[in-house]
């Protein structure tokens, strides 16, 4: 059947761009026609699994600069930011924190403390996932060691099969909302967002628009899953099994101390990025690559194996699907075609109209990233007329997709964990409370009305 869908899609994707490619579209350039054809193949083909979304994302970049829909470093202009090397170095740093024993050795004590209870066993997952998350700045190295962690509270309380699928849920669910707390929680989508809105934000701005909305859709995520998942008998945690794990990692070692220093080094940049001028892309990436030298270093060639390239360029297509689609007119002309001639001069509703339509790509495509790419360019024209600040529909777009999923694939944070090997969850699991989380991105969208003009912002 999957194969069956990607052969589908790849004859669909075709026809549609061959289509849109040959007829005569009022109000939209030869370029911007070109550009839209390309997009909607490549969107297609991203939407149906044709291929994995860097294969198909590689196709389209080439296209754009055979076909010269664009000039090459505005295709490519991602490459010339510092995103892609926030990216590396994220990857490289969450690395050593796990390799290390670090971040291991952080949640066995922090367990061995606070867990007693099913209930404090979803508080800690959210919890953990916060401290962590200024450690490791990517949410799947997080949580996959998270989960190798709650796998031993798995064994020393001997859940029940189901109560195990529960807990790795937790972990991996808890991840989507607690990434966009801070920015680098998540060092891709939350940095795309901003890239894409065209607006300079540093760490602390990050954390003052977003930080508070990203907690409400924290505290609202663990209560639908404490609400729908509950335990089938009490927990009780064996803690003498979790106090043998840590005592197997013997006292700090060398290279955790190292890793230590670096990560911290990291946050105070990251931190005061707005005193020291550093983007937070190129200090990431500076600390990583100290992070490989003799003496002060922890790190080696092996390790750049953990850089997921297909992702990279995966972004690279997302952000030129945008940037080009300005350029050429294409996102002025989608813009006047789908969307209401004026904004909504109420907030709540216009709030809500972005978060709406932003889930309706979403299910439709299924992918953040291509939503983000799409969307935020497109409000942006669209609020162009009413004078607001770019971060606005871009935020908004990016609470809406960034929250969201019903299905496992339309989330990578979620995906990652299905399977026996991973989360141990399955779809049911992801459905189940994908269905009323969406409710929940809605009154976060609202929330973020009042909040933001409490802020400034709006």
């Amino acid at each position: 059947m999957l194969k069956s869908k990607n052969i589908v899609g790849l004859f669909f994707g075709l026809l549609v761009a061959l289509i849109i490619w040959n007829i005569n579209i009022d109000g939209l350039s030869t370029q911007g026609q070109k550009c839209l054809a390309l997009s909607l193949m490549t969107v297609i083909f991203w939407a149906t699994n044709v291929a994995h979304p860097g294969y198909t994302s590689g196709l389209y970049l080439a296209l754009l600069v055979i076909f010269r829909i664009a000039p090459t470093q505005d295709i490519f202009s991602l490459w010339s930011s510092s995103i892609v090397y926030l990216v590396m170095g994220a990857y490289l740093i969450a690395g050593s924190a796990k390799s290390s024993g670090l971040g291991e050795r952080i949640a066995y004590n922090f367990i061995i403390r606070f867990i007693n209870s099913y209930n404090s066993i979803i508080y800690s997952i959210f919890i953990l996932t916060f401290i962590l998350s200024l450690l490791i700045p990517h949410p799947w190295p997080r949580a996959f060691l998270i989960m190798s962690v709650f796998i031993v509270v798995i064994k020393s309380a001997n859940l029940s099969c189901e109560d195990a699928k529960k807990i790795g849920f937790t972990v991996f669910a808890a991840s989507v909302p607690v990434s966009m707390i801070f920015l680098t929680g998540d060092s891709s989508i939350n940095i795309m967002a901003i890239e894409l809105s065209g607006v300079k934000l540093n760490w602390f701005g990050w954390l003052y628009y977003m930080g508070i909305p990203a907690v409400l859709a924290s505290v609202l995520t663990m209560l639908l899953i404490l609400k729908l998942f509950k335990p089938e008998k009490k927990v009780e945690i064996d803690k003498k099994q979790i106090r043998a794990k840590l005592i197997e990692l013997g006292p700090l070692c060398r290279k955790e101390r190292k890793t230590m220093l670096w990560i911290i080094l990291a946050i105070v940049l990251w931190m005061t990025d707005s005193i020291h001028g550093i983007e937070i892309g190129w200090a990431t990436l500076i600390v990583a690559m100290l992070m490989s030298f003799p003496v002060i270093g922890v790190l080696d060639t092996r390790d750049w194996q953990q850089v997921p390239i297909e992702m990279l360029i995966f972004f690279t297509a997302a952000i030129a699907i945008g940037r080009v689609g300005g350029i050429t007119g294409m996102n002025t002309w989608i813009a006047s075609v789908i969307l209401p001639e004026f904004v909504p001069t109420n907030l709540f509703l216009f709030a809500l109209f972005i978060a709406a339509v932003s889930i309706f790509l979403h299910m439709l495509l299924g992918s953040v990233i291509g939503v983000m790419g799409i969307a935020i360019p497109l409000f942006m024209v669209f609020t162009e007329q009413a004078s607001l600040n770019p971060l606005v529909p871009a935020l908004f777009v990016y609470t809406a997709t960034a929250m969201h999923y019903i299905l496992p694939f339309q989330h990578l944070d979620v995906l990652v964990g299905i399977g026996e090997g991973n989360g141990l969850y399955n779809e049911k699991h992801v459905i189940k409370l994908g269905i009323p989380l969406t409710f929940a991105v809605f009154l976060v969208v609202i929330f973020e009305v009042s909040w933001w003009k409490l802020t400034g912002i709006l």
